[in-house]
């Protein structure tokens, strides 16, 4: 994938202090995961798919699909990677507003800090955006730009533009190693709604015509852009059709029905409890897998809920344990004891093989009921408050058998 783009409804508000701090500390240890394990350029690869950057900001617990999500992840990402930037080898540079004004001369900072071509990265941060704002004028105009970059000179940008009429905000995402040229099909992959006819002055198609034009002009002609309609509904709630019900049920089937201990590589989680292995399987799904499994980035709200409440409240105990537990798990690895990181690593595939034999019946929506039930336990919080022990307690123990009603 060179580059994509999502559509997202616009979300006004911030995100409360409780939720950023938590959101850098998480954000950093995933990247940190990502660059020890799988290295620099298949971080920013991931940063190209924006599916897997919207798997992220659920995962991190922002509002599933909201435009919000962009401007919090980076803003996380970069507070998280830039104090770490001389181990990681990646530097976040640029944001929203003014601070994506900012980017040439945070670019320039990082070239004479690393030895690369600062004009060069210049160039293609100004031509990424002037592609997405101007080449093709889709009715979304750029608000954020976000560019970064490894010491290596790899680079992937995510910006975001809006569209007033509609209320909708769209991202894009570039990635430089799949990149041939800013005026020739820089786009591989378009995940947004049809609008019909735009102004896309990059297409292939218009080759022929390019030339007689330049000759006479200088400027590009126009075309059709091609685009996948493939839309996120304007809702902000979580809906059963929202997600794959077979791999959200093996990751809380893997958390909740089955004995931990039967796992011998899992020995060493010993002693977490089922949320924090149900967050875990889904943070560990993030940091190791595949492009295809990113296709329903709602279900990885179910690792930390949502700060609107949606699908629940954010279950700040929880979130805190992903934490000291994936930071454990770095720093141990780093001394060379890769114990807990694999055991980490096979969440993820376990839950996968899971699925082969899963079958769900109707347990979405008391699933969601059950969170909201039992936020109160684990620190729940929403920008409206903290979670509240529900009147009545339920009789007798939950049990949680997701192939058949809870």
């Amino acid at each position: 994938m060179k580059r994509g783009h999502a559509d997202l409804p616009l979300h006004h508000g911030t995100v409360p202090p409780w939720l950023a701090q938590r959101m850098s500390l998480l954000g950093g240890a995933i990247v940190e995961a990502i660059v020890m394990e799988y290295g620099k350029s298949a971080f920013l690869r991931r940063l190209s798919d924006p599916f897997w950057f919207q798997s992220l900001g659920c995962v991190l617990g922002m509002d599933w699909h909201s435009s919000g999500i962009t401007t919090s992840v980076i803003n996380a990402l970069k507070k998280a990677i830039n104090k770490r930037s001389d181990e990681l080898g990646i530097y976040v540079c640029g944001g929203r507003g003014k601070s994506s004004r900012q980017t040439p001369a945070e670019l320039l900072s990082v070239a004479g800090k690393t030895g690369l071509d600062g004009n060069l990265l210049v160039k293609s941060s100004k031509l990424s955006a002037k592609v997405d704002n101007t080449a093709i004028q889709d009715g979304f105009q750029l608000y954020l730009h976000s560019f970064v970059v490894t010491n290596e000179g790899e680079w992937a940008v995510i910006q975001q533009g809006m569209n007033p009429d509609n209320r909708m905000a769209r991202r894009y995402h570039w990635l430089s190693s799949s990149l041939e040229s800013f005026i020739r099909e820089p786009h591989t992959s378009v995940c947004g709604k049809n609008q019909g006819m735009i102004l896309n002055l990059t297409d292939k198609l218009a080759a022929p015509t390019q030339q007689g034009i330049l000759d006479l002009t200088r400027e590009l002609p126009d075309k059709l852009m091609k685009e996948v309609s493939i839309i996120l509904p304007r809702r902000h709630d979580v809906k059963k059709e929202d997600v794959n019900l077979k791999r959200l049920g093996a990751a809380l089937t893997l958390a909740h029905e089955t004995n931990i201990n039967e796992f011998e590589s899992l020995l060493l989680l010993e002693g977490v409890g089922p949320r924090t292995i149900q967050s875990l399987t889904l943070v560990s799904e993030v940091i190791h897998g595949t492009p295809s499994r990113f296709s329903d980035p709602a279900r990885f709200s179910f690792a930390h809920g949502g700060k609107d409440g949606k699908p629940f409240p954010v279950p700040t105990y929880v979130y805190d344990e992903t934490i000291d537990i994936l930071d454990k798990a770095i720093h141990q690895a780093k001394l060379g004891d890769k114990d807990k990181s694999d055991a980490l690593k096979n969440l993820s595939g376990i839950s996968r093989k899971m699925e082969n034999n899963f079958t769900p019946g109707n347990y979405f929506d008391k699933w969601v009921q059950h969170e909201w039930d039992t936020s109160y336990q684990y620190g729940g919080k929403t920008v409206f408050g903290d979670a509240k022990k529900p009147e009545e307690k339920p009789k007798g123990p939950v049990q949680l058998k997701l192939w058949d009603d809870l």
